[in-house]
């Protein structure tokens, strides 16, 4: 039986929050169990514990970074994908710097939200096309230059960048999922980033990626 993954969805706007879910209550694997505005959304994220939550990174009483920072003290946080338009640097800023595992544009490709919220929930990292990164390597503190990689670090590199969790890349590296936890721990040192998603744009600045 496949497993399921729950979502909380929390929009100041009536219709992104409907949209976003009946997408996603088309997925057989996927389970939207609640939505919310801005005021209860830590309430709700609490009451639910979902695997992820989508969250609208700018709202009027009660802004997404905050939320965020609520979420990241849980015990057990969820991944959280910031929902935004991408007309301010400051939140996306932050919003790295407090651990979000991925950037979505509300206008994100149906087709592929759904897949989305399945890497998010396996641990990946998530950077819809269409998210202006030019703006997501603004908001990064400056670091250290790139160090030189070994065969199997530039691996990791590259596979935490396409939104792979530690044990798919373990698995498809024959390595342990804890060999891989202390290889992305390392690797964030020697980037100088503090989480997933700024080393795999870190590295796409540097053009480990490339090809």
């Amino acid at each position: 039986m496949t497993a399921v993954t729950t979502v909380v969805i929390v929009d100041d706007e009536t219709l992104v929050r409907y949209g976003f879910e009946l997408i996603l209550g088309a997925a057989p694997d996927i389970d939207v169990v609640a939505t919310t505005g801005d005021v209860d959304a830590v309430r709700v994220i609490r009451d639910h514990a979902p695997d992820v939550v989508l969250l609208d990174v700018r709202m009027p009483r009660v802004d997404g970074i905050e939320v965020l920072r609520a979420l990241q003290a849980l015990a057990e946080p969820p991944a959280v994908a910031m929902l935004t338009t991408f007309d301010t640097d400051e939140y996306v800023g932050r919003a790295m710097e407090l651990g979000a595992a991925g950037f979505l544009l509300k206008d994100t490709d149906p087709e592929g939200l759904a897949e989305y919220v399945r890497v998010l929930a396996r641990g990946g990292v998530v950077i819809a096309p269409g998210v202006d990164r030019s703006r997501l390597f603004a908001a990064q503190p400056s670091g250290p230059p790139p160090p030189s990689l070994s065969e199997r670090e530039h691996a990791v590199v590259r596979l935490v960048a396409s939104g792979a969790s530690n044990p798919d890349i373990g698995a498809r590296l024959g390595v342990s999922t804890g060999t891989v936890k202390e290889d992305v721990r390392a690797l964030l040192s020697a980037f100088g980033v503090s989480t997933r998603v700024q080393l795999a744009l870190r590295a796409a600045e540097a053009g480990l990626l490339d090809g």
